[in-house]
């Protein structure tokens, strides 16, 4: 059997909001969430033998756990005898940077149960494939489909259909941010601004009087961020800037491709060592 080729995108956070703790020690969040132009290439076929193989390649595969989401999703599956005793070969090239916020691994798995769905092999009703998808990690539905989403604060899921859409320039620095340790160091909440059939809240002037509540943890353990954010927030063009998810990776946003790719050149001269590349959201 021939490799199949899957795109597996990366999730960006417009906005974060922290808007409580449940009793299980989760955190009630609120948030706009879209996707990048940036994505994993997952190549997965049959083959014969008595495990499957899940290979991490590329520049952002080192460190990978042999416990992952890939390997969670396939464990469960096979618990469930859904894949009926076949084994499979998964290589997952990683463009997408870990500890970044972007959500990589996460939607590496929504990635494969997509593919497991339009295969046919996967034939549960929308409610178990979303409880499918939260047993593996709290990300994962949102990958399910890539439409823009609004995460309310009570967890429930409105997808948007948005003609909103922007370039952006991404910034990683040489370390990454553990969503555990960011969570566990922030001490107030936000009251709630994400209301349901209140505005549309995809609409470019709502999102700029929004923001991210993990900035403050992160920035505070990690001092350089601020400085990384305040220099591209000084760039031409810049619409605002917003670290996604928990970090690290900042993102400024711009208005078109050019105005990104002179932000990039311009970031490039002061911050040689920091993965930066463009992008749009889709």
């Amino acid at each position: 059997m021939n490799f199949q080729t899957i795109k597996s995108f990366a999730k960006i956070n417009l906005s974060l909001g922290v808007t409580g703790k449940l009793k299980s020690g989760y955190h009630k969040i609120e948030s706009l969430v879209s996707f990048l132009n940036l994505y994993d290439v997952i190549k997965i076929k049959k083959i014969e033998g008595k495990k499957h193989k899940i290979i991490f390649i590329g520049k952002f595969s080192k460190g990978i756990k042999k416990i992952n989401t890939i390997s969670k999703l396939i464990s469960i599956l096979d618990k469930k005898k859904i894949l009926n005793k076949k084994k499979y070969l998964i290589i997952v090239k990683k463009n997408i940077p870990q500890k970044a916020g972007l959500g990589g691994g996460s939607m590496n798995a929504s990635s494969i149960i997509r593919f497991f769905i339009y295969k046919k092999i996967l034939n549960f009703k929308k409610k178990n494939i979303i409880k499918l998808a939260k047993q593996i990690g709290s990300d994962v539905e949102l990958g399910l489909d890539y439409k823009n989403k609004i995460l309310y604060s009570n967890g429930k899921l409105k997808r948007i259909s948005s003609k909103e859409r922007f370039f952006v320039v991404i910034v990683k620095p040489n370390f990454g941010c553990s969503t555990k340790e960011i969570y566990k160091g922030l001490k107030k909440y936000s009251s709630i601004k994400l209301k349901k059939n209140k505005l549309n809240y995809f609409n470019r002037l709502h999102i700029l009087k929004l923001s991210n509540d993990l900035e403050k943890v992160v920035f505070k353990n990690y001092p350089k961020l601020v400085k990384v954010k305040s220099f591209m927030g000084g760039l031409p063009d810049i619409l605002f800037v917003r670290m996604t998810g928990s970090g690290s990776s900042i993102v400024g946003y711009f208005p078109s491709k050019n105005s990104a790719i002179n932000a990039l050149k311009l970031f490039k001269k002061k911050y040689k060592n920091y993965w930066c590349i463009t992008s749009k959201t889709i």
